[in-house]
């Protein structure tokens, strides 16, 4: 049964040179039409398996980015899935959204069509960073758009930042952390920079044209960022995410929870009754197979229990409060301790993780390096 909704918007105004989703320039697209496939798609798909979508908590509009469509297209777009996606449980609606994007029309258009949650791309209050990761925006967008989404009603906003960007020093990481904060906002993630194959970066890197922070470095912003939001009252829930109480993402907590969702749309992933899915990523490719009343589907498979056991371990070990004796046998039937008793033996002595009547979860020291953490528990490592 699915717990959540995730619909992806691949237009943008602008690529970034980080970003690797699938995406495509706004100008020429058959946006209208893509819409319209969306509605057809949710359709579809609840009317097959009505079952998984009878207690749907959240839905996430993500890209690409969802607010490059006009205040009219937002409308129509919100109308349908609201039309077809069933509402009664949905207690969180969530937008990704570029500050330099967000007029009032649009801002009004999210929260009448039932938005209650903005994530905003900010990434960095230096404008040479900005420049370089390929962002259009200014420090003036962010503070105008922020109150203009006050204003129109939204209480729950959140920014992203990124760090280990190209050339950032400590001081730059350190005026953005200051500037972010002083917003005051209910929620921040902030993400480490990874160089992905198929971007802009990527061919920088591969040419010796890009210059990234040391890992030490990197690792000391990391170590910032996780001292300034405690010392503002923020709890770490997650490897990169920060909330004030009430204000977690409840989209973001199905997938560390490895819960089932859907997909919508060109490209998009999903995971419902047992079996993880993709979508076809080109538009035009994508609206032709909906249009013929067939779904868009890419590839599909089944999830072992191997796997599910895998999945349990590498995501709900990015949450703070780690994995829970009491979800880990309620779903597999066994307990960790019998599955991993090496592992985790390991661990503890290396003082990564904490392992008591509860659960098990990363120590501060093991945030640092979670990737090599979750590694061990994977078949074969």
């Amino acid at each position: 049964m699915a717990r959540g909704v995730y619909i992806h918007i691949p237009f943008c105004h602008q690529i970034c040179n980080y970003c690797d989703f699938n995406k495509v320039f706004f100008k020429n697209q058959p946006v209208d039409e893509y819409i319209e496939a969306l509605g057809r798609e949710m359709a579809m798909t609840v009317a097959k398996t009505p079952e998984a979508f009878t207690n749907i908590e959240t839905i996430f509009l993500g890209g690409g980015t969802p607010t490059a469509l006009s205040a009219q297209q937002i409308e129509k777009l919100l109308q349908l899935i609201t039309k077809h996606i069933p509402m009664s449980s949905v207690k969180e609606f969530s937008s990704e959204a570029n500050p330099d994007e967000l007029t009032i029309e649009k801002l009004q258009a999210l929260y009448n069509g039932g938005v209650n949650r903005l994530s905003m791309g900010v990434q960095s209050f230096d404008q040479s960073l900005l420049t370089k990761i390929g962002r259009t925006h200014s420090n003036e967008h962010v503070y105008e758009t922020i109150q203009n989404a006050k204003n129109v009603g939204f209480e729950n906003i959140s920014i992203d930042l990124m760090y280990g960007l190209p050339g950032q020093t400590m001081e730059q990481w350190q005026d953005t952390l200051e500037k972010a904060l002083a917003l005051k906002l209910p929620h921040y993630s902030a993400y480490s920079l990874i160089v992905e194959p198929k971007t802009i970066f990527y061919i920088q890197y591969a040419k010796g044209k890009l210059v990234l922070p040391t890992e030490d470095l990197e690792a000391s912003m990391y170590g910032v960022l996780m001292d300034k939001m405690e010392a503002h009252g923020l709890q770490q829930y997650e490897i990169s995410n920060f909330a004030h109480e009430g204000y977690t993402s409840t989209h973001n907590k199905i997938y560390w929870d490895n819960d089932e969702y859907a997909g919508f749309g060109a490209g998009a992933h999903g995971y419902l009754n047992g079996i993880r899915y993709s979508n076809v990523a080109p538009i035009k490719k994508y609206i032709e197979i909906v249009m013929e009343e067939k779904l868009p589907l890419l590839h599909e498979h089944e999830v072992t229990v191997e796997e599910k056991l895998e999945e349990q371990m590498f995501l709900g070990l990015r949450k703070t409060a780690g994995v829970t004796h009491e979800e880990f046998e309620m779903k597999f039937n066994q307990s960790m301790e019998d599955l991993y008793k090496e592992t985790i033996s390991r661990l503890l002595e290396e003082q990564l993780i904490e392992f008591d009547t509860k659960g098990i979860r990363l120590t501060r020291k093991g945030r640092f390096i979670g990737n090599e953490v979750f590694q061990r528990f994977l078949v074969g490592e």
